[in-house]
């Protein structure tokens, strides 16, 4: 039998980790943890509250006090064939990709109270292994000990086209420039929050796929996991 292992993925914003995850996760057999999407149903649960303010303020007192009220989950949809994000029992998930929730998540996810619940769920989600998990912190604080890292990149143009094409997608239209502005924003706030910062484990392979195809990408991962695999003893 093939050992289960947990598979830490994290990296800058539009990277194509999810495309990764998701792909893995098929390809495995394995769960899939979306944790960014975790964030954002907390953030999509302050702006439908007005815990946010027109200058993106949080009240951090006020989402302390309504934690205990947010529960976020995935369930799979057998038609889609992925597993979907749920806000308080509602399908969220084409609501959290909105500019709004990507402009405003990174002060939330910056928030002590908020991390401590989610990385709870995300340990809780993980504890039997045989899953993937895409975020920021998976392989630094969420799962330090998981067996594969990968520390995911691209160029920054690379990146804002691809976060354009994904709005465009959704029928959500920006410039170029703007799409831009709120990565830079946000790689910026990842890197320098105090909480579990955006930062690459020790023992995180690189992986820059400003080149590759998602096909080029999940070869290269599943031959790291092969090799892997042929240096550990099976496990029942």
């Amino acid at each position: 039998m093939v050992t289960k292992i947990t598979i830490a993925i994290d990296g800058f914003s539009s990277c194509g980790k999810s495309t990764l995850a998701k792909a893995l996760a098929q390809k495995l057999h394995y769960n899939y943890i979306d944790t960014g999407a975790m964030y954002r149903c907390v953030t999509l649960y302050c702006l439908r509250n007005g815990l946010i303010d027109e200058k993106q303020n949080v009240d951090e007192e006020k989402l302390k006090e309504n934690l205990s009220k947010i529960t976020v989950d995935f369930q799979f949809n057998s038609h889609t064939k992925i597993s979907e994000t749920h806000l308080n029992g509602e399908n969220v998930e084409h609501e959290i990709r909105s500019m709004e929730v990507s402009d405003n998540v990174s002060k939330v996810s910056a928030i002590h109270d908020v991390r401590e619940k989610m990385v709870t769920l995300q340990r809780m989600m993980g504890k039997h292994k045989a899953v993937v998990l895409d975020g920021r912190d998976i392989g630094t604080h969420v799962f330090p000990y998981a067996e594969l890292k990968i520390f995911m990149t691209a160029d920054e143009d690379v990146r804002a086209r691809r976060r354009m094409d994904e709005y465009t997608a959704h029928g959500q239209f920006f410039t170029l420039d703007e799409v831009k502005h709120n990565l830079q924003k946000r790689d910026y706030a990842d890197t320098h929050r105090k909480e579990n910062p955006l930062t690459k484990a020790k023992d995180a392979i690189v992986l820059d796929n400003t080149d590759l195809t998602p096909e080029q990408q999940l070869d290269y991962v599943l031959k790291l996991i092969t090799d892997m695999q042929l240096t550990k003893d099976p496990v029942e």
